[in-house]
């Protein structure tokens, strides 16, 4: 995936998506029906994996987003109840798709937190009195750090601070998404808060006259709920070899279309940048690509577009996985690409510049490795399209190697760099940060640089 690539919007007609005669910008999306599946991701699944598992047809009902005089867009969301009484049905079904919308000022916000395992994501929702436009106008919340792994039960309380504000495609109208990062009641960054350290890199003056930008290719792998195996592979057992399901097309080679395509316009609409999305090398593996972002909010975006995903995941009754290498064996793993460029690398003159940016992140391979995910070393094995964990390396146009350089970069004199070895688990703030602080604020030795410029034949 080229940043040339991240600039651009991919074409996408979803199978579920329905474009209304009266209203051309009006789109409805199937949501939660009992939490079940489709017909199209059912219809995958042998016969015994479906005697196995919950899944069920007609899972999907509707939001529609319709589109006011003045362009703003309102939503309406559509769900169906599983209840005994159809009356019952009805009340509920009204009270979920109500629109208060003409008669409160008061929203929604929903305050979303990375939960103690560095890679869940966790959230709750709050009233507020009036619609609001920028993180500085809400307020901080706290939660209970001893229920997410975050702080003992005698000194529980962790204070959320919101940072990014989204627009919420699931409750439509003034609602809102709020990314926050994590403090101590005394307003110290807790562990897991890795974005307070990247915005510390990024405010430096070095850094922001550079202008940083990232493409992040975020892959990621679709579970059937019951069995926790990749959707559309026969429970127990295998599908054909690798081959035909990269970017593929039909009922037998593209496993969870129906869930990208949603993903993709729900990021549309909450207003993340998201600039693609592709079926991966393995059946059931997707990726959506977000950028380029300049410096932290690279970060919120991609933490938002996996919330986001999650839930949708959630409402289709299917299991989302960030597990670098998620089955054993002959099959790609799962990355998370990272492109990036700074201003004078985007300038003329900017090859050099890369060479010597990749001459640095060549010295401190062993630091990004260590903060690049975890069970990565069963990713990066010098196969399937990966370089070894071990030894760093760099390439034009070389899939196998650390660092890729695009032709079109050599070719220009200009451009960008492409580091391959995040996985897909990877914290966005912790990586984006790293490859700024790496190739930006620190300088080695300059014993060091001769010697590494050597071994990687860089002529810097």
């Amino acid at each position: 995936m080229s940043m040339q690539h991240l600039t651009y919007l991919y074409p996408v007609t979803p199978k579920f998506f329905s474009f209304p005669h009266h209203s051309p910008t009006a789109f409805p999306v199937k949501m939660a029906q009992c939490l079940a599946p489709s017909v199209q991701w059912q219809t995958r699944l042998t016969k015994n994996a479906m005697e196995t598992s919950s899944m069920t047809s007609k899972m999907w009902n509707s939001v529609s987003f319709k589109q006011s005089k003045k362009g703003a867009f309102k939503s309406s969301t559509k769900f169906r109840i599983c209840a005994s009484s159809s009356g019952t049905i009805n009340r509920v079904e009204d009270l979920l798709n109500l629109d208060v919308t003409p008669y409160t000022d008061k929203i929604i916000a929903e305050y979303i937190w990375i939960g103690g395992s560095g890679t869940d994501v966790r959230s709750k929702s709050r009233t507020l009195s009036k619609p609001v436009e920028h993180p500085s106008e809400l307020p901080k919340w706290n939660y209970d750090g001893s229920s997410t792994g975050q702080a003992p039960g005698e000194d529980s309380e962790v204070i959320l601070y919101p940072q990014a504000i989204f627009k919420d495609p699931f409750r439509g109208g003034n609602n809102i998404l709020v990314i926050c990062d994590t403090y101590t009641p005394q307003g110290v960054p807790i562990p897991t808060n890795k974005r307070a350290k990247a915005a510390e890199i990024f405010s430096d003056p070095k850094v922001v006259a550079q202008v940083p930008w990232f493409g992040i290719e975020q892959e990621y792998t679709l579970l059937q709920q019951d069995v926790k195996w990749p959707l559309g592979w026969p429970v127990g057992g295998y599908p054909g070899p690798q081959g035909p399901y990269y970017c593929g097309a039909g009922a037998d080679k593209s496993f969870g279309r129906d869930i990208s395509d949603a993903h993709y316009k729900a990021c549309l609409y909450a207003g993340i940048n998201i600039s693609g999305t592709n079926g991966e090398v393995m059946p059931g593996q997707w990726e959506f690509q977000v950028g380029p972002s300049v410096g932290i909010e690279a970060g919120d975006h991609i933490w938002c577009a996996r919330y986001l995903l999650e839930r949708i995941t959630e409402q289709a009754g299917v299991v989302l996985t960030l597990d670098p290498k998620p089955i054993e064996g002959d099959w790609n793993g799962a990355g998370c690409h990272t492109n990036y460029s700074t201003l004078s690398m985007r300038e003329e003159g900017g090859f050099e510049v890369i060479k010597k940016a990749i001459l640095n992140l060549s010295l401190r391979h062993a630091d990004h490795i260590s903060a690049y995910g975890e069970g990565n070393e069963r990713r990066l094995t010098g196969k399937h399209e990966t370089a070894s964990i071990n030894t760093f390396s760099w390439g034009v146009a070389n899939r196998g190697c650390s660092i890729r350089v695009g032709r079109d970069t050599e070719k220009a004199g200009k451009g960008y760099l492409e580091d391959r070895r995040p996985a897909s688990n990877m914290d966005p703030y912790t990586v984006t940060g790293l490859l700024a602080e790496t190739t930006l604020l620190w300088e080695p030795t300059l014993e060091a640089e001769a010697l590494a410029a050597q071994k990687l034949a860089l002529n810097v």
